[in-house]
């Protein structure tokens, strides 16, 4: 029997991707194989990071107890998780709507072979990040309608690059695609404004509600 390490689990609204504003169950893993210059939940990283051990039933029990029914799970980085396909697979099959969101440096194709599938929130990790060259960019070849490919964006080096992937990889006709700012880091009309200046259709602009709701520091939100 696989035992997860748990940095948290909560009950919040989803503050981005395609359900922003729809209330989840957030199960946040311990441990990551990136390292982004602009983390915002590096705590969750670290191997001395405190972690509830449960199993697979025990996250059913708990998010079932909870009455929602969208669940993301998240970190860190879920798809390292010992066990993880496993679990996917039964929370999948227990009438709950799962997403993943993972780093986009780990392989999605086998999860596209259950007979009830999560849907991605895949990231494309920008060179201000530090971590581009660690993409998967045999994923682009698995993607759904179901799933998301998100570009957080930086600097404007950032934002051509977001282009140029969307466009090369023809992500818009594939699944959803959004553009958000690293936190403080890019000032949003920026993007805005890129995204008007190359006719950016089909593509979504979003910003990360929670941080805007709370404190941007602040957990379990």
């Amino acid at each position: 029997m696989f035992r997860y390490y748990i940095a948290e689990k909560f009950v919040s609204i989803n503050g981005e991707g395609r359900k922003a504003g729809q209330p989840a169950v957030f199960i946040r893993f311990k441990g990551c194989n990136l390292n982004c210059s602009y983390c915002d939940t590096l705590w969750a990283n670290f191997d001395d990071c405190p972690a509830e051990i449960m199993t697979a039933d025990d996250i059913l029990v708990y998010i079932q107890k909870t009455g929602i029914k969208n669940v993301t799970l998240t970190g860190g980085e879920p798809l390292i998780q010992t066990g993880i396909y496993e679990l996917v697979d039964l929370l999948c099959q227990s009438e709950l709507d799962i997403e993943i969101e993972t780093n986009g440096s780990e392989d999605i194709s086998s999860f596209k072979k259950m007979e009830i599938m999560p849907s991605f929130t895949l990231d494309y990790k920008l060179p201000s990040s530090g971590m581009e060259q660690f993409m998967n960019m045999k994923n682009y070849h698995f993607l759904t309608d179901n799933d998301t490919v998100k570009f957080v964006c930086g600097s404007h080096e950032d934002l051509k690059k977001a282009l140029e992937i969307i466009e090369k990889n023809h992500l818009t006709k594939k699944c959803a695609v959004y553009l958000s700012p690293v936190f403080g880091k890019i000032d949003p009309r920026e993007i805005v404004d890129f995204m008007l200046i190359n006719k950016m259709n089909g593509i979504n602009f979003q910003l990360q509600l929670h941080k805007f709701i709370w404190n941007p520091e602040q957990r379990g939100v």
